[in-house]
């Protein structure tokens, strides 16, 4: 999976603390529309890399309207930027237009943001077209900025060029409920755990009674265990054995002493 390097990942780090610092703490706590987007319009160059005017195509016209940003990398659209006023919440109508400015061009992408959240979304080419979303960050809250770099290091340039935003999704698709259920009910899963319970608990398990309490883990509120600790069992060192000839050997140097 690509990734920034770690030097390049605190930089970003640096930058995102930089933003919250400038944009994000007293002054500029009430922005319009049009002030939040210049907001962006920092964010984008100074945090993420990319170029304004040649890579950051601002009013960009899609069927008859505006989308506010369309990220463009030697030729390719990546993404769609909709930008929404410091001071409103993002909601699920900001999220069509978003998505429908982004179904109507082919691109892939969305981000939608109000310069505090940002909100990035994979468009689904369906009927009905459908999006999820693959990360949701607040870079008002000082203790998410780490995850936040870790997230946005996808949607920098460096990495949407070395195709970030594929491993993005590899990594979303991986650890999404439903594919991890299905592991959770493969036959490898169902066989390690009937060995590790015959083993503690000295007694047979059929494959339907470990599904059972496996639908039971997913759909119930389990409280919290610690795992259990396996007791690390201490090897007895083995005796060295003297071969018979070095024994002799031995004894015969005791004797000329």
């Amino acid at each position: 999976m690509k990734q920034l390097t770690t030097s390049k990942r605190r930089k970003l780090l640096s930058a995102l603390k930089g933003y919250r610092k400038e944009y994000l703490i007293g002054k500029y706590s009430d922005l319009d529309e049009s002030g939040t987007r210049l907001m962006i319009n920092s964010f984008l160059t100074d945090t993420l890399g990319f170029t304004s005017i040649e890579e950051i195509k601002t009013e960009y016209m899609i069927r008859g309207t505006y989308a506010d940003y369309i990220i463009q990398v030697k030729g390719k659209r990546y993404f769609v930027v909709e930008v929404k006023s410091m001071g409103l919440e993002l909601s699920p109508k900001h999220l069509r237009q978003a998505v429908n400015y982004a179904a109507n061009e082919g691109i892939e992408w969305a981000l939608l943001t109000n310069g505090k959240r940002f909100d990035f979304y994979r468009i689904i080419f369906s009927k009905p077209i459908d999006s999820r979303k693959v990360f949701t960050v607040d870079l008002s809250e000082e203790g998410q900025l780490k995850m936040a770099a870790e997230y946005l290091q996808y949607i920098t340039r460096a990495l949407i060029l070395q195709k970030g935003l594929d491993s993005l999704w590899h990594k979303y698709s991986a650890l999404e409920p439903s594919n991890i259920s299905r592991l959770l009910y493969s036959k490898p899963i169902i066989n390690y755990l009937r060995r590790q319970l015959r083993r503690t608990y000295k007694t047979k398990f059929s494959d339907d009674e470990i599904k059972a309490v496996i639908t039971r883990v997913i759909e119930e509120k389990i409280e919290s265990i610690k795992p259990r600790k396996t007791k690390r069992v201490r090897r007895m060192k083995t005796p060295k054995i003297v071969p018979p000839s070095r024994q002799s050997a031995s004894m015969a140097d005791k004797v000329a002493t």
